[in-house]
């Protein structure tokens, strides 16, 4: 029996991968796409659920990043207006954080730097104004404002996959790829039933051919590069593990808060569901042993309970958690120590130097998918022949 043959074969579910299928399938390639687990099963789903420029990322001097990731937050907001929202934040200024100027500064830079458009810019205000009294300590008085958004990040990776199936790309999840090896200038891939999972409503073929591969299984990136033979394996991930917790309603108002907390990092308040305030998030290195089933830990907990009662006026208590999720962000390795400072930038690595080719993807987030799939599209250009252009702007997911 004669294997059946793909343009391109996309392993991983995530955003990423469901990104790169729906590009590839507009640029007319026949694209196949296997996840072992679900659609968004792991990191993809466990954000904090924004779409954002990455205002902190300034401090690092990732320009680049943030120019991008806010092109990026302009266009998604024109393609996906059902699944994101334009979402307010309040920056308060408290005794010992960053100074005023500082941020004013990088505020200017944020409202400037990727061509803002359809979102209000940043502006100084006082917490005793109507809209923002009541919510923190009465102490804190001085803050600024900016603009971001606010995702249903599952949803959104379920909408690239469901119009990358309408372009023609056939989708199979509870389905992993185990192996792949070059044959003839081609790719051919092992695929297997996951028995963790139910049965898929497709049997899986039990061998593909696939004249490119696309390596974009997220925190199993490294380990899915030693199941494919005769290739590079350079390019590392770093885990970072972020967590989050959900308690009843802290404040009035639907704007969102970002707090400095005295270890330097930030942590959001964000409105929540209808009568709820998400709280996140954390950064702690963890291995491979956390990639599937990552738990927020009591030193997590206790964390983001002591950094939000530094500010909210109706502190949160433990008892009070009615949900915590984690996350573990597979965020390329670029030496750094400090979880908080490993770039959230991504990079795309080529594994050969000759047909057949296969490209991983090693970091990246929600706000930037879209010009990811597109990078990861052209650096495969001169592999695959000529290819159309992008087609994932402006249509809509």
């Amino acid at each position: 029996m004669v294997a059946e043959t793909y343009d391109l074969l996309v392993i991983g579910g995530g955003i990423n991968g469901a990104g790169i299928a729906r590009d590839a399938a507009g640029r007319g390639l026949s694209v196949l796409l296997v996840e072992r687990d679900d659609l968004a099963a792991h990191t993809s789903s466990a954000s904090t659920k924004l779409i954002h420029g990455g205002l902190r990322y300034l401090e690092y001097y990732e320009f680049r990043l943030v120019r991008e990731a806010l092109q990026e937050r302009e266009r998604l907001l024109e393609i996906a207006p059902h699944l994101i929202a334009p979402l307010r934040f309040v920056l308060p200024l408290p005794e010992g954080g960053r100074p005023g100027w500082m941020i004013r500064l990088g505020l200017w830079l944020y409202d400037h730097l990727g061509g803002r458009v359809s979102l209000p810019g940043s502006r100084t205000v006082r917490l005793t104004d109507p809209g923002f009294a009541g919510g923190l300590k009465p102490s804190i008085v001085k803050a600024f404002t900016y603009s971001d958004c606010r995702v249903d990040d599952a949803r959104l990776v379920v909408a690239n996959a469901m119009d990358a199936a309408a372009r023609g790309a056939t989708i199979l999840t509870g389905v992993a790829a185990t192996g792949a090896r070059p044959v003839e200038g081609m790719w051919e891939v092992d695929l297997a039933a996951n028995p963790e999972r139910p049965a898929p409503l497709r049997a899986p073929p039990g061998q593909v051919r696939a004249r490119a591969l696309v390596n974009a299984a997220g925190p199993w990136v490294s380990s899915m590069l030693g199941e494919i033979g005769e290739v590079r394996r350079d390019g590392r991930v770093r885990l970072v593990k972020g967590s989050h917790i959900v308690v009843p309603r802290r404040y009035e108002g639907d704007h969102a808060f970002l707090f400095q907390n005295p270890d330097g990092r930030i942590m959001f308040t964000i409105p929540y569901q209808q009568g709820f305030t998400l709280i996140g998030t954390t950064d702690v290195v963890v291995g491979e042993d956390e990639r599937a089933k990552p738990a927020i830990s009591d030193a997590e907990i206790d964390y983001l309970v002591a950094g939000a009662n530094d500010y909210l006026a109706n502190p949160v208590s433990r008892a009070e958690i009615v949900w915590a999720y984690s996350g573990v962000r597979p965020l390329f390795d670029d030496g750094r120590a400090d979880a908080k400072a490993i770039t959230r930038d991504y990079v795309l690595k080529l594994g050969r130097d000759s047909v057949p080719q296969v490209l991983s993807v090693f970091g990246g987030q929600l706000t930037t998918y879209r010009r990811l799939a597109e990078h990861a599209l052209d650096d495969l250009k001169p592999w695959r022949g000529p290819l159309g252009p992008g087609r994932t702007a402006p249509p809509a997911v």
